[in-house]
This record gives C-alpha cells, structure tokens and sequence, in this order.
C-alpha cells in the first residue's frame, strides 16, 4: 500500500508553526531588538545605608553606553564617588562615607544603549543614610540611666528604667540593641551587675538585608545574672556574636577567669585570666588581652590558633583599629615613662607617631585611616605632679599634632566618632566654660613637627545669633556631652566649635 500523497493534520500543524516562526524570526532579525532599555533594579531603593556601605548598583535590561550613564546619572545631595561596570551592571562607589542622616534621590535620563544608541526609559530612586543616632549614660537627675538621643529627630529616648542604674553599654552593630550591664538601685548598692539586652526602636533596613520591623524601644532581656558569678568586663565582637566576659566565683574568689557567649548566649568558660583591660579583635576569633608591659593573643577557638595579630605583644595598650582593619594604634610605655604611639599595619610596617611624657587615654581613627584623635595629657605643676588632659587631632602622613581643646584635670573622658566622620563627641567633668577660640599652638608631641602649618586645622563659621552655652548653670561634677562638628577637605580636616548636647557620659555612636 503506497503512503499517502498527502500530510497528515498533525504534519501540516507542525509545518504551519515551524514556517510561522522563521517568518516570525527574520522580522525581528530585520527590525532589530525594540526594547527600550531601563533599569531593572536598583540595590539601595529604598533603603537606609550606613558607613559600611561603599556603592550602589543599577543593572539595566541591556548594553548600555556606560559613557552616556556616567554623563546623565545625578545624585541629590551630590556624593563624589567613583563608576565602573560589568556586563549590564553599573556600580558607584563613593569616595566618603555616606553623611548620616539625609535622604538622597538618584536620577538617570538621557544615557542610551548600545548599539543602536537609543536613549533609555528616564528613572527615578531614592534611599536615605541612617539617623544620627548617640547613646550615652544620664548625668545629674538622670544619672545611670541608659538615653538613646536621634539627632537627626531631635528625640530623646531613655531605654532603662529608673530603678536600674547601668555601668556599661556597647552597642550592636545592627543599631537595633544595646548590651549593657546594670544593677538594682539600692542603698548597700555596689558593683554587683548583671548583664542585659535592651531595643533601641531602630530598625534600619540595610541594602542586601532583609526587611525587619522594629521592636518598640526599652524592652530588656536578661542574659547574664549574677546569682554564682560576678560580672566584671565585658566585650561585644565587632559582628555581634558573641561575648566576652570577665567573672569571678562567688564562693571562692579567687577563681577568676573570661567566659564566652554565644549569639544564643549560651556561656562556656574560657580558662583565661584577665587582670587587665581586653577585647576582641576585629576577626572575631581572638582575644587582645593587656598583661603588664604587654598584650596577649588569645584564640577565643582552641583550633584557631593562627592571627594576623601576633604582632601586639611588644605593645601594651589597643587604642583603635582602623575601619578597614588594616592597621592599629597602639601604646608602647618606655622605660623612662614616657609613652609611644605607634600605628602598625597588617604587613608588619611601624610607625612612631608621637612620644610624650604624658598619658596617652584613648584615640580613634577616621574613617579613611588618614588621621587619629586623641585624648591625651601633658605634665604640669611642681615635679610634674598634674595630668592635664587635652584633645588632640594627629595627621598620621605628617606626625603633625594639632591641639582642639584642654580639659580641667579629671579622671574620665571619652571619645566617640561618628560612623560617617563628620561628628565628634567628648564628654567630661566641666568645671569652667569652654574657651572662646580653639588654641592650636601648644604642641606636647616630642616628635611632632615644630612650626605646624597654620591652614591644616580651621574653625567652622559659628552663628553669631545663637547664645552661648548655658555651662555655667551645670552643677559641680556633673558630666557635659560636647559636639565637635567637622568636615573633611583633601588635604586638611576642619573642626568647628564645641557645642553642647546634654549632661552625660560614655557616649558613643550608633553604628
């Protein structure tokens, strides 16, 4: 029997749909891809970017005439910042850390794809830098009380409440909790504290991070009591973690040693003693441990004994590790007393920086690791019996050494930089009212150049209409929180006058 002469149904379907679509193919071929280009998504719509977040990305739908992309995108408030891109995605880094506090719209109108040069569909984003946000413990009628202050809201939030007074506090690194360590308000009261989490009603929505609602401020967890051990120190990891503490048995003191918890807050001794200060290293995995004239390295996992650290011991003091985690400030004390700042990188490089006779108390980087401030104190009085403090700011390409500001001889101060370096915050025991002009010749470095160059520290315009700070109505002892406003050029940081916040201390900065 012969085959048919003709196809069956089903052959002819086949056929119809094949034919149809090389028809189909040859048109788009000849008319070319009609697409309009676009962006598809944007990583930081929408989003609260902090200091840790150095560049966004746009990635389009097609090739783009990355050129043309440069020439059109505008950000509003600018941000100086660098592009490069791969494929069909285009990424600006900013060459600062994002000012805190702000709301920015970015808009891209005009760019064409390639290769047909056609301009691209116009597009419209936005995000905003998280608030500016300090944390600090109540001074005078507050005293003890853990207040959380949003500058960028003017809100004062007190976390704790009046029958706990907090002794020490270190922030998480999402913002959203505070670690801090209180006792129960009481006559006998001494240091006899327990160890708590409260929420601080921030919730900031990080680029590339789930979306979370925040939790209502002042909600306090206990997380360490005090029932068999009591708590001295502790330490937060950079990443929040886990956490370091150092206890003592309550039965035999004698027994002393550091405990590790993890981020469930589970303790497991660590049969480490620590006489003096600690912290852990921004690995996260060790421990810097100060014993006598030097530093320990201490593996917070027996299996990890390895660190990129092990050059600390010759010191004696951590002051600060740079953002990048690339270099240390430290403080080597000499044998004629006299005290050495050195900053050492990851390649083994050090550097003297400044050697005083004084006391070196705290320093902290700014964000691009180019300069250092410094809480230091130079000798005065007969035989050098007085220590009077004073902030200082220190160029660490230069070793030149700039004096902002001189304390009353006291016992505590603290320094805290804001996370996007444009703000700093002292607090101290004012026991007079600042000075009208800040004095920068008086130099204590014995290193530090003679004959700085006047034009590397400025003051900021004041505003001649405000009134003066109200310091002389602050009771004796009471503890101020000073702002240093500054503004970073390129080759020269200009620090404007102190200006008054509230009475407090310890403050430090959300991250």
């Amino acid at each position: 029997m012969s085959p048919h002469p003709f196809p069956q149904p089903l052959d002819r379907a086949a056929l119809g749909v094949f034919f149809t679509a090389v028809v189909l193919t040859l048109l788009l071929l000849g008319a070319g891809d009609r697409t309009q280009a676009q962006v598809r998504d944007f990583s930081w719509q929408n989003r609260d970017v902090g200091a840790e977040d150095r560049a966004f990305i746009l990635s389009f739908n097609r090739l783009m005439d990355w050129s043309s992309v440069v020439e059109h995108l505008k950000i509003e408030p600018p941000l100086e910042g660098k592009a490069s891109w791969s494929g069909r995605r285009f990424a600006y880094t900013l060459k600062q850390p994002i000012p805190y506090g702000q709301t920015f719209k970015v808009s891209l109108e005009g760019a064409v794809s390639v290769p047909q040069g056609k301009p691209m569909k116009p597009f419209q984003g936005q995000f905003r830098s998280r608030d500016r946000v300090l944390v600090y413990l109540g001074s005078g009628v507050e005293e003890g009380r853990l207040i959380l202050y949003n500058l960028t809201l003017q809100q004062k939030t007190f976390l704790t409440p009046p029958n706990l007074r907090v002794f020490d506090f270190q922030p998480y690194p999402a913002g959203d909790r505070i670690l801090f360590s209180a006792g129960e308000r009481g006559e006998q009261m001494g240091f006899d504290p327990q160890l708590y989490t409260v929420t601080t009603g921030l919730s900031f929505n990080a680029p590339d991070a789930p979306r979370r609602q925040p939790r209502p401020a002042g909600e306090i967890s206990l997380i360490l009591d005090n029932s068999e051990y009591q708590n001295l120190r502790f330490q937060l990891a950079n990443d929040g973690s886990k956490i370091v503490v150092q206890r003592v048995n309550r039965l035999q003191p004698a027994d002393s040693s550091l405990w590790l918890l993890d981020e469930h807050f589970q303790p497991r001794r660590l049969n480490q003693a620590a006489a003096g200060d600690f912290r852990i290293a921004p690995d996260n995995q060790h421990l810097i441990i100060a014993q006598g004239q030097g530093l320990a390295i201490v593996p917070l996992d027996p299996g990890n004994s390895k660190s990129d650290f092990d050059f600390l011991p010759q010191y004696g003091m951590v002051l600060d590790f740079s953002r990048d985690g690339r270099q240390v400030a430290v403080v080597k004390f000499n044998p004629n007393f006299s005290r050495s700042l050195y900053v050492v990188d990851l390649f083994g490089e050090h550097r003297e920086l400044l050697t005083i006779h004084g006391s070196i108390i705290a320093g902290q980087f700014d964000p691009k690791g180019e300069f250092l401030y410094l809480l230091l104190t130079h000798l005065e009085g007969e035989g050098n019996s007085r220590e009077i403090p004073y902030l200082a700011l220190l160029d660490l390409k230069t070793k030149a050494l700039f004096k902002l500001k001189d304390f009353d001889p006291q016992q505590e101060l603290y320094l805290s930089l804001s996370p996007d370096g444009r703000m700093l915050a002292v607090d101290s025991v004012e026991g007079r009212t600042m000075p009208e002009e800040v004095n920068n010749s008086d130099l204590y470095s014995d290193t530090a150049p003679p004959n700085p160059n006047p034009n590397a520290l400025a003051e900021l315009p004041g505003n001649p209409q405000a009134s003066p700070p109200p310091v002389h109505q602050l009771p004796p002892q009471q503890h101020q929180i000073w702002l240093f406003p500054l503004k970073s050029d390129p080759d020269k940081v200009v620090v404007g006058m102190p200006e008054p916040l509230a009475p407090g201390l310890q403050a430090r900065w959300l991250p």
